[in-house]
């Protein structure tokens, strides 16, 4: 493979995944503020926010087998995120509750796949040499933080944010274009003791992968193990007094953490380690992440804790990807993405999320313990996804 063959897949997945997350990170902060300001109240809000979750829940895993059935995903990904910007659209003319729901039934129908049919692509295409994965996620992860800012500032500038429905939608349709010009999927031989050996294009033929099944529950309690802390981090460090600036220093940097894997770290971890240990070693630094949470709220502290989230989310994501590229053939790409994704940390995260309320009701900072012991029981079932290196997640050599 040439260096610039190489550089051309690069480019093209590099330019879905930074307008794919500059669309996320415009609107997702934000979205409870438009409902709000189209007549939804606070409790509508909620039940609306939880549709979403569940329909996405469903939508994740309908996408990604008609995407495998037809061997069609990056149309199927265009259209969906054409979907998406005109469902985002539809939010500035909806008023009321009613159709406030069928507007973001439609809109979690059409971003719940957008998550795994690009990493399914990506993968694919790293496994077959032709992109180094992390770079490209790493990527989209700082066009995240960067369209938080900027959707802040335009909306303070606009005064109401409405003005980011329009700036969403467009940059859907420009990920809508860039999904058209990705290059076509990679057709790799389909090695023994995938998901082809039991049928392809099976679901059943997936779950019928020991690994495959073990990965859901371990992707499930690693990041599951997260709900508490994305439901009630903040409210935790502001009733202990920490000042606003803090606590958003303390959230950049977790998410600084988690594009220093992307970027740098997780290549030699996963390379020595392997998918399995470097699960297991996610899930260790969860229990101390979690641990530390639950027993102290003191800044210097937390400073240390919170640049584990590099392992707890990104090294962990980077292993999955592994094992998914390693068990699943070509043509279960999307399928195996999508259902890792709504059975696997979706749900889990979905249902540690509603337990959460009643866990900090009850227990305050202590309900972290309950974290920390999601992430203690992952270690054990992750030793067993195997730890032989993998390097497919890389770019081959120009002379490949």
């Amino acid at each position: 493979m040439t260096s610039d063959r190489i550089g051309s897949d690069r480019g093209a997945y590099l330019g879905l995944f930074v307008l794919l997350f500059l669309g996320w990170g415009v609107l997702s902060p934000f979205l409870p503020a438009v409902l709000a300001v189209q007549g939804a109240s606070a409790s509508q809000i909620g039940l609306l926010l939880g549709l979403g979750v569940v329909v996405r829940l469903v939508a994740m895993p309908v996408a990604g087998r008609l995407a495998d059935l037809w061997d069609r995903p990056r149309q199927v990904l265009a259209a969906l995120l054409a979907a998406a910007g005109l469902a985002a659209l539809g939010y500035g003319l909806a008023l009321g509750f009613l159709p406030l729901l069928l507007v973001g039934v439609l809109h979690a129908v059409a971003t719940g796949p957008m998550g795994p049919l690009p990493d399914a692509l990506a993968v694919r295409s790293a496994a077959a040499g032709r992109l180094d994965y992390g770079i490209v996620r790493g990527a989209g992860a700082a066009a995240f933080i960067l369209a938080n800012a900027l959707a802040g500032w335009l909306a303070g500038m606009a005064g109401s944010p409405l003005v980011l429905l329009w700036l969403n939608a467009g940059l859907c349709g420009l990920a809508a274009v860039a999904a058209l010009r990705l290059p076509p999927p990679a057709r790799a031989a389909v090695p023994a003791g995938t998901a082809a050996a039991g049928g392809p294009g099976t679901i059943r033929a997936l779950f019928a992968l020991p690994e495959f099944r073990r990965l859901l529950l371990v992707s499930g309690l690693v990041q599951g193990s997260h709900a508490l802390y994305l439901g009630f981090a903040t409210l935790r460090w502001q009733a202990a007094g920490i000042a606003p600036g803090v606590i958003g220093l303390l959230w950049s940097l977790s998410v600084a953490a988690e594009v220093l894997v992307f970027f740098w770290l997780g290549r030699p971890l996963l390379a020595r380690l392997g998918p399995g240990r470097l699960c297991a070693l996610a899930a260790a630094a969860g229990l101390l992440r979690w641990g530390l949470m639950a027993v102290t709220d003191a800044v210097p502290v937390l400073l240390l804790a919170q640049p584990l989230h590099g392992l707890t989310y990104a090294a962990q994501h980077l292993a999955a990807m592994a094992v998914l590229a390693r068990v699943a053939a070509p043509d279960q790409a999307a399928t195996a993405q999508s259902l890792h994704a709504s059975l696997g940390a979706g749900a889990w995260t979905a249902a540690l999320l509603l337990v959460s309320g009643p866990l900090y009701e009850a227990l305050g900072g202590s309900a972290f313990w309950v974290m920390a012991a999601a992430s203690a029981l992952a270690v054990p079932l992750a030793l067993g996804l195997g730890h032989a290196p993998v390097a497919r997640l890389r770019p081959a050599t120009a002379e490949q």
